[in-house]
């Protein structure tokens, strides 16, 4: 008899999976440094993973030009630093390679092209079922489809999950080239043409940088107040100088310190059209997650006006845009660099451990850990660093609670195994 909490018909459409251990979704590098946590403790495990390989992000949607904006020893995963030979800021090619070897020094083999349709809590049970579709050439589509039944979930699919595409008044109009900057790659193509970057992030930034260095003439537009801050100090990294700053100091102080030094440094950005926040750069950071800009050579060229700052967006038309402070610009494509949103609440059928948002309620460091067995690693808002940390509490408490039920199990086996022998 199929127990009432189970739909029958359901049941045997799909494959079903009893896993001896958690289930981890997302082979990013938040879900391959929990494996790696747990295969130190023998804890069995699966990583399930939509794409066709590790660290997708990295490896499918950044552009070229891309290395990591902050030191090496604050992006390295648990136990597995970093190559000596390898420069104090990896290059994409050489951070993939480093998580590649991670994958195989921890001998973690993730479930490839496998997507997660829906994970649900059944409370009757204390397990997870996790519904995933399986892409394949099979032209059956039940064959494709797998349920997997765990005691633990872990949520590894990070903050970045799906592009944010915003709407604009004519964009259909518009008849040029639109992309979102997860599918540029370099200037190369834009040579010589008017392109227009929506957003003055990190990626914005570096991507009006490239644009500028293979001739292209970018508009970024800019349309609230950024913190832009040196990547280094002195020869030394403005991070590790803000963290040691917090360390000692009060957050105000700190700010107030990092916001003097980029003025010498920089001077007044208003006049180039760059507004600062109110609040710091680290208070802001902490409230909204919002990182203040590393510069790398956007701002000199920002100065030189080979990259002109814009205001926000009214609407589109062919081959225009036009601006809300009245300006018509010419363009030829357009790139968006409006971020990244984590796509959670597709899937997760739990509304207490995540916001609307697909963020864990709780805030950092108290967001790793949900009830009933779901745990969640990289939503930190505090980058590599931030989701070492959380993976690290998750994989202990998961092990301490596995090896908890396997002894009692062990206990109850072999107590029936005596009393069997007794009984005889």
């Amino acid at each position: 008899m199929v127990p009432h909490s189970f739909d029958q018909d359901d049941l045997f459409a799909r494959r079903c999976i009893w896993v001896n251990g958690p289930v981890i979704v997302g082979a990013g590098p938040s879900g391959l440094a929990v494996g790696a946590g747990l295969k130190e403790q023998g804890v069995p495990f699966i990583i399930l993973e939509r794409a066709n390989c590790i660290a997708s992000l990295w490896q499918k949607r950044t552009y070229d030009r891309l290395k990591l904006h902050l030191p090496k020893q604050f992006c390295q995963l648990p136990n597995f630093p970093f190559p000596a030979d390898f420069p104090e800021y990896p290059t994409k090619n050489q951070f993939i390679s480093y998580l590649e070897s991670y994958a195989q020094h921890f001998d973690i083999s993730p479930q490839f092209n496998e997507t997660v349709q829906s994970a649900k809590y059944d409370e009757t049970f204390g397990l997870w079922r996790v519904k995933t579709i399986v892409s394949t050439s099979n032209s059956n589509p039940a064959a494709a489809e797998v349920e997997y039944i765990c005691r633990w979930l872990v949520v590894a699919t990070g903050e970045n999950a799906e592009q944010v595409v915003p709407e604009f008044e004519g964009l259909e109009e518009f008849g040029g080239n639109v992309m979102h900057a997860c599918d540029y790659k370099s200037g190369v193509a834009y040579r010589g043409k008017q392109v227009l970057v929506v957003g003055c992030g990190n990626s914005g930034m570096e991507v009006s940088l490239d644009l500028c260095n293979h001739n292209a003439s970018p508009s970024m537009v800019v349309r609230s107040s950024v913190h832009v801050l040196p990547r280094e100090i002195c020869g030394k990294s403005t991070f590790a100088l803000a963290v040691l700053l917090m360390k000692w100091l009060p957050l105000w102080l700190a700010d107030k310190i990092l916001l003097i030094l980029a003025w010498l440094i920089f001077g007044n950005l208003e006049k180039y059209g760059l507004r600062r926040p109110s609040l710091g750069p680290l208070e802001l950071k902490n409230i909204s997650g919002k990182t203040p800009v590393l510069d790398i050579g956007a701002l000199q060229k920002i100065r030189s006006g080979e990259i002109k700052v814009v205001p926000g967006i009214k609407r589109f038309s062919h081959g225009r845009v036009e601006l809300v402070d009245g300006q018509n610009l010419e363009i030829d494509s357009v790139i968006l660099a409006t971020g990244y949103r984590s796509n959670v609440p597709s899937w997760l059928k739990e509304n207490e451990f995540f916001s609307r948002e697909g963020i864990p309620k709780n805030s950092f460091p108290n967001g790793w850990k949900g009830k009933g067995g779901l745990y969640a690693v990289g939503f930190t808002r505090r980058g590599l660093s931030g989701a070492s940390l959380d993976a690290m509490g998750v994989s202990q408490d998961i092990a301490k609670s596995w090896k908890e039920e396997t002894k009692q199990k062990r206990k109850s086996v072999a107590a029936r195994h005596r009393r069997c022998i007794s009984h005889f």
